[in-house]
């Protein structure tokens, strides 16, 4: 596995953002051979782990990959994912908006299904606009304009 620029760029944000956090999840696309996890985790292209500063193993964030010992149902299992793989990190308890998302490593399966949603969500937007535009008397193209400047991205479970 060779090292990328986007790779190292990527891992020192990751780092960055988990020394200011302490406690972060990872999103993980398992669905690649490369990626080191027990078999009953592979497969999922949203896979979420969590690195905590409290962990009593080190977990040692490399510019090439994410390497720790972690514990799944007790059990413990030696990981190394490759930082390719990893395609965003956000706050236990908050939304991926309020994390890092690494577009280009999101795999397609994500991809496809986060531009439906915010499609649908612009959709529902500029239908609510056009409605309180022709309530107040505007074009409905204004509207229709100014409910595509709402973007986001919401954690659907």
């Amino acid at each position: 596995m060779s090292l990328s620029f986007s790779d190292a760029a990527k891992a020192k944000q990751l780092r960055e953002f988990f020394a200011r956090h302490g406690r972060i999840y990872i999103v993980v696309d398992a669905t690649g051979d490369e990626v080191d996890i027990p078999a009953y985790l592979k497969g999922d292209p949203a896979l979420r782990l969590v690195l905590n500063v409290r962990m009593p193993q080190p977990i040692h964030i490399r510019d090439d990959m994410i390497d720790s010992e972690f514990s799944f149902s007790g059990q413990i299992y030696r990981c190394r994912i490759p930082m390719c793989m990893v395609w965003a990190t956000y706050l236990p308890g908050g939304e991926m908006e309020q994390g890092i998302i690494w577009e280009q490593d999101m795999p397609e399966m994500i991809r496809s299904v986060v531009q439906a949603v915010r499609g649908l969500q612009n959709d529902h937007v500029g239908e609510e606009a056009r409605a309180d535009a022709t309530e107040e008397g505007e074009p409905a193209d204004a509207a229709k304009d100014e409910g595509r400047r709402v973007r986001h991205l919401r954690v659907v479970k």
